[in-house]
C-alpha cells in the first residue's frame, strides 16, 4: 500500500541518537544560512579577545616602569587605557551579542517551523498514538534547549577558543618556562570531562522525558474535559498523587544533575588551584633568581586566569554541548518520522467535482506496521492478508454513492461507520482496495484540494478558544460579515449569536464550553455552510440534545445536504427514510444496502435494527 511501508510506530520513537558527525551535520545545516553573520560574530569575538589581553601588559608596565621611575604622565596614560579597554570591549561585545541572538533566534525559528510543518503533515495515526503533552514538550523545552546550544554554547566555544590561543601566545612571549609549568595542570581539566558529559547527557534526556510526562498530566487533567472527569469521578486525590510521583522524578533528576555539575566544578577549581600554585612557586623562584621582573609575574598571574578560565569553560562546554545536543536529537526524532499520508509527485486537482463516490473492496485495520509485521512473522503470506478479523475495522467493503445522493450509514456500535467517514477524506489510507472520487483514486488526488471538497460535521464539535467570528472564518478566511450572517441564519444560530454580549466577537471559551451542545453543533454546521463543500460527512448523533435543539439542528442540516453528496452516520429515522441508499454495517462488513423498503423486505439486520432502535423513535422525533 502507498506510504504504509515507511510507517513508524510513534510511541516507539528511538531515544538514543548518537552524538556523531551526522547529528552535527544536520545542526550545521540549520546554521549554514547564517554563515555571513557567523563570520562577523567570529571577527567580533577575536577583537574582544585581543583587547582583553591588554590589561595584564598595562599591569606589568605599571610595576616595571611607572612606579620605579615615578612617571606621572605615563601613570595617567595607563589609567586612561585601563578605562578605554573595557569600554571598547563592551561596545564590540554588544555587537557580538546582537549577532549571536540573531543567529540563535533564526536557527530556532527555522527548527520550530520545520517541526510544526512536518507534524501538520502527519497522519491521524500519529496523533492517536502520541500524547499532546509530549508534543508540546518538544516545542517548548526541547527547542529552548537547542536554542541554548546556538546562542550560548557556540559563542562560548569560539570565545574561549580564541582567548585560549591568544593568551597562550602572549604567555609564551613573556616567559616560556612559566607557560610550560602552567600547562602541567591542563590534563586535570580534560580527564573527567568526557565521562561527566556522558552522565549529564543521560540525566538531561531523563529530565526531558519526565517533564514531557508532567506536561501530559497537566494538559489532560487541568483541561476542562479532564477537570470535569476527575471531579465527577472523585479522582482528584489519585490525580494529585500521580502528578506528585512524576514531579518527584523531575526533582530527583534535577538534584542529580546539580550534584554531578557541582562535583565537576569542584574538580575544575582544584585543577586551577594546582596550576596557580605552580605559577606562584615558579614565578617567585625566577624573580628571586633575577631572570624575570616582578611586573612579569604580576602579568603572568593575570594571564593564568585567561588561560585556565577558557580551559575550564571548554571542558565544561563539552558537557554542555553534549547535553544540549539531546534537544536537537529529540527534535530530529520528530522530523525523521515518516509522513504516512503523502501526495504523489503529480497529484491531481480536478477542475470540478461531481461527488461520485465508490468504495471498491476496501479493507482497513488500525494496526500499525510493527503490529502487522509481528503477524507476518507467523505466516509467509502478505501481512495485510493475515490481519485477524477481530482486528480489522473494515473488511472487503464495496458501495457506490451517486452525485447528490444521501447515503445513510447504520449499524450497531463498533460496526465501522466512523472508520468509513475517516477513509473518505483520506485521514487514513485503506490497507487493501480503492476509494474513488469521480473515478479518481483518492491517493492520486492532492490532499489540500480534497480537503476543500469535503465538509465534516462531527458528533464532538471542536471550537477554538477564540471569537465566534474567528471560528467561522476558519472555514473561509475572506468571508464578509454578510456571508457570516447568512451561514449563521441557515444554521439557525444567528439570533443566538446576536444576543451575545459582543455578538460575533464574543469569545466562545476553551473548546466552546461557554456554549451548549446544540449551539456548538449549529455553529459547526454554520462553519461548514460557509465552506460550501461538494461532499458532506455528518455524524448525526443528536440524542443527547433536547428536542428544540435537535429540531433546530435538523432544520439547519436540510439546506446543508441539499444538492450535495452526503454520507451520514444516521441515528434518526427521518434521515434514514430520506436516504437514497442505506448502508448497513456489522463487524466491519457491509451486510446490506438499499432503500428503506428494500431492506425491510429482506428481513435482515436492518429490519431488526428498525424494530429495536428506529421504529419507536418515529413519534419522539420533532416535526
Amino acid at each position: 500500500m502507498y506510504g504504509m511501508r515507511r510507517m513508524l510506530r510513534y510511541e516507539d520513537v528511538p531515544g538514543g541518537t548518537k552524538l556523531d558527525r551526522e547529528l552535527l551535520r544536520r545542526v550545521w545545516g540549520y546554521a549554514k544560512p547564517y554563515l555571513g553573520r557567523l563570520s562577523w560574530m567570529l571577527v567580533a569575538i577575536v577583537l574582544v579577545s585581543l583587547i582583553e589581553l591588554v590589561p595584564p601588559l598595562l599591569y606589568r608596565d605599571l610595576f616595571d616602569n611607572v612606579l620605579p621611575n615615578e612617571d606621572y604622565g605615563r601613570l595617567t596614560m595607563l589609567g586612561l587605557l585601563m578605562l578605554g579597554v573595557p569600554l571598547l570591549s563592551s561596545v564590540i561585545g554588544l555587537g557580538q551579542r546582537y549577532l549571536s541572538a540573531q543567529i540563535g533566534e533564526g536557527v530556532i525559528f527555522d527548527l520550530r517551523q520545520s517541526m510544526y510543518d512536518h507534524l501538520q503533515r502527519m497522519g491521524l495515526r500519529f496523533f492517536t498514538h502520541t500524547k499532546s503533552g509530549v508534543i508540546i514538550s518538544r516545542f517548548e523545552e526541547d527547542v529552548v534547549g537547542a536554542q541554548n546550544a546556538i546562542t550560548g554554547t557556540l559563542p562560548s566555544l569560539l570565545t574561549n577558543g580564541v582567548t585560549l590561543i591568544s593568551t597562550l601566545a602572549v604567555m609564551l612571549a613573556i616567559e616560556w618556562r612559566l607557560t610550560l609549568m602552567a600547562l602541567v595542570a591542563v590534563p586535570l581539566f580534560l580527564l573527567p570531562a568526557r565521562r561527566v558529559s556522558r552522565i549529564l547527557r543521560d540525566i538531561r534526556r531523563q529530565a526531558m522525558e519526565h517533564n514531557a510526562e508532567m506536561s501530559t498530566i497537566v494538559g489532560e487533567t487541568l483541561s476542562i474535559s479532564g477537570a470535569l472527569l476527575s471531579k465527577t469521578f472523585g479522582r482528584q486525590p489519585e490525580e494529585r498523587q500521580r502528578y506528585r510521583q512524576v514531579n518527584e522524578n523531575v526533582r530527583s533528576t534535577g538534584m542529580r544533575r546539580a550534584l554531578v555539575g557541582r562535583l565537576f566544578s569542584m574538580w575544575l577549581e582544584l585543577a586551577g588551584t594546582v596550576g596557580m600554585v605552580l605559577i606562584f612557586w615558579g614565578g617567585g623562584y625566577f624573580v628571586l633568581q633575577g631572570s624575570i621582573s616582578p611586573g612579569s609575574i604580576v602579568a603572568f598571574v593575570a594571564y593564568i586566569f585567561s588561560l585556565y578560565g577558557p580551559i575550564a569553560s571548554l571542558s565544561n562546554l563539552q558537557v554542555e554541548f553534549a547535553t544540549s545536543m539531546v534537544s536537537f536529537e529529540r527534535v530530529f526524532e520528530y522530523l525523521d518520522m515518516p509522513v504516512e499520508i503523502q501526495d504523489k509527485p503529480n497529484a491531481l486537482q480536478p477542475a470540478e467535482v461531481k461527488g461520485d463516490i465508490r468504495f471498491k473492496r476496501v479493507s482497513f485495520s488500525y494496526l500499525d506496521e510493527k503490529e502487522l509485521a509481528k503477524l507476518a512473522e507467523r505466516s509467509e503470506d502478505d501481512p495485510q492478508d493475515i490481519v485477524p478479523t477481530r482486528s480489522r475495522a473494515l473488511t472487503d467493503i464495496s458501495f457506490h454513492i451517486k452525485p447528490g445522493q444521501l447515503a445513510a450509514l447504520v449499524g450497531p456500535s463498533g460496526a465501522g461507520k466512523t472508520t468509513v467517514t475517516y477513509l473518505l477524506p483520506r485521514l487514513y489510507d485503506p490497507n487493501k482496495g480503492r476509494i474513488l472520487l469521480d473515478g479518481n483514486d483518492l491517493r492520486d488526488l492532492k490532499q489540500e484540494w480534497l480537503a476543500h471538497q469535503i465538509g465534516v460535521v462531527t458528533q464532538e464539535s471542536y471550537l477554538f478558544h477564540d471569537t465566534v467570528r474567528a471560528n467561522l472564518l476558519y472555514a473561509r478566511p475572506n468571508a464578509t460579515q454578510a456571508e457570516l450572517e447568512a451561514a449563521a441564519k441557515a444554521a439557525n444560530i444567528h439570533n443566538m449569536i446576536a444576543g451575545l454580549p459582543n455578538g460575533y466577537d464574543t469569545i466562545v471559551g476553551e473548546r466552546g464550553y461557554r456554549m451548549s451542545g446544540g449551539e456548538k453543533q449549529r455553529l459547526s454546521i454554520a462553519r461548514v455552510i460557509l465552506k460550501d463543500p461538494r461532499i458532506l460527512i455528518l455524524d448525526e448523533a443528536t440524542s443527547h440534545l433536547d428536542s428544540q435543539s435537535e429540531a433546530l439542528i435538523q432544520a439547519a442540516l436540510e439546506p446543508l445536504m441539499r444538492g450535495r453528496t452526503s454520507l451520514v452516520i444516521a441515528h434518526r429515522l427521518s434521515t434514514i427514510l430520506a436516504a437514497d441508499v442505506i448502508l448497513v454495517l456489522k463487524d466491519g462488513r457491509l451486510v446490506e444496502q438499499g432503500t428503506h423498503e428494500e431492506l425491510l423486505a429482506q428481513s435482515g439486520l436492518y429490519a431488526e435494527l428498525y424494530e429495536t432502535q428506529f421504529r419507536h423513535t418515529r413519534e419522539q422525533e420533532p416535526a
